[in-house]
């Protein structure tokens, strides 16, 4: 079976009350035209980063969909998961989403001692230092999406005790 794509509302780029699949991707890397969907009508989204524009974009889109949309977000973790608290915000639930992470893409990663975030291409169990505090990070793989980024917690925090 192959995909099918929903012809777009002239103007809107969706129908009003569409219940298929909306794929959405971000960046050179978020790809997902081979996302298969079955026999849903499929809806592409591409957009270069999830930036204000981006995301008021996918919001848009989300609120003139139906009950029982799908939505799947390809690309570097901090932009789909910036993507999918925008969902979330739209009524969009868990279940509701995939999620294709890039995970070569930079990360990043929240310091909890003066809440900044400093981005990193370091895989997790690494460390970092913050670009706010200077404090050296042990990398995890815990992310937040209440942070929209991955928790950092002080590498030597036992050393200074």
């Amino acid at each position: 079976m192959c995909s099918a794509s929903m012809p777009p509302a002239a103007g809107t780029g969706l129908e009003p009350g569409f219940r298929g699949v909306i794929c959405a991707s971000f960046g050179a890397t978020g790809d997902t035209a081979g996302q298969h969907t079955g026999v849903q009508p499929r809806h592409d989204l591409r957009f270069k980063a999830a930036n204000p524009e981006a995301l008021s974009e996918l919001r848009s889109v989300l609120e003139r969909s139906h009950v029982g949309v799908r939505l799947v977000l390809a690309g570097p973790p901090a932009d789909i998961r910036a993507a999918a608290a925008a969902a979330a915000e739209c009524g969009l639930q868990q279940e509701e989403l995939t999620l294709l992470s890039d995970e070569t893409a930079p990360r990043v990663i929240y310091c909890p001692h003066c809440h900044a975030t400093t981005t990193t291409v370091r895989p997790a169990g690494s460390e970092v230092q913050c670009r706010g505090c200077a404090t050296s990070l042990a990398t995890t793989d815990h992310f937040s999406r209440r942070m929209g980024a991955y928790l950092g917690y002080s590498a030597h925090a036992e050393e200074a005790s």
